[in-house]
């Protein structure tokens, strides 16, 4: 196995951002993909990574893998890489370990110990969603900010013609409503819908700005929201995100 990625920043940011949700993971290096499906440890959020072949200047895999890792000791080792950087994946398989080297103005070389997990196999469940967004991740991300001034929950409703983000707490209340226009889509198969969720776990998530300018959500009332950050031909980052229900 040899996997030569020269667009580190794909590979090096995915997984700086689901650190922050899960500790341990499995990379599935398979023909024309490495993807991962976790989890977090609170059973509230999932992640689901795919990054393509075609991001990689070189991709040679004889035989599809299995390796877990520690997600930290993983997100230490490549964040040493400039964004110039080109990384390279391979593996020791006499020592089970995965081989990472970052070469740049020099070449370094990390050797992290693969793990063994004994957790099953997380699929990503069929979900029928009555909304879907499309927005600047931007303005996405800049209502959120205002939001967490609020409350430590935001709900969303999706309406025919307008995306309402809204956050309240005992004493305070805020807003922010963005119209349909070329900017932002709106697909609604039913009246309009509302539903809450945790802003500490969304502000996580949208720190995938940083891979993608366009964010894609989907949800239906009291139920998963799932947010999707793509770069064709390149890479996807997508997260479920479990409601917080209303008494």
């Amino acid at each position: 196995m040899k996997l030569t990625l020269t667009e580190s920043k794909y590979l090096t940011e995915s997984i700086s951002i689901i650190s922050e949700l899960v500790n341990e993971v499995t990379l599935k290096v398979q023909k024309d993909k490495i993807n991962i499906i976790a989890m977090d440890p609170a059973n509230v959020a999932m992640v689901s990574f795919t990054l393509l072949s075609s991001s990689f200047a070189d991709y040679e895999l004889p035989k599809e893998k299995e390796l877990a890792v520690n997600l930290e000791a993983f997100r230490q080792v490549l964040k040493r890489a400039k964004p110039t950087d080109t990384i390279i994946l391979s593996l020791d398989e006499e020592k089970n370990r995965l081989k990472i080297k970052i070469v740049g103005t020099s070449t370094r070389t990390f050797n992290l110990s693969l793990l063994r997990l004994d957790e099953k196999e997380q699929r990503i469940p069929d979900l029928k969603f009555l909304a879907n967004i499309s927005l600047a991740t931007t303005d996405f991300n800049e209502a959120i900010e205002d939001m967490s001034i609020i409350g430590d929950s935001v709900a969303l409703t999706a309406e025919k013609e307008k995306f309402i983000m809204a956050s309240e707490s005992h004493l305070h209340s805020a807003k922010a409503e963005f119209p349909a226009d070329e900017n932002l889509s709106i697909e609604l198969k039913s009246e309009p819908v509302t539903s809450k969720y945790s802003i500490e776990y969304l502000k996580k998530m949208i720190k995938a700005s940083k891979l993608s300018n366009q964010i894609s959500l989907q949800f239906s009332k009291d139920y998963p929201l799932k947010l999707d950050y793509s770069v064709k031909d390149r890479m996807k980052l997508e997260f479920i995100l479990a409601p917080r229900i209303s008494d």
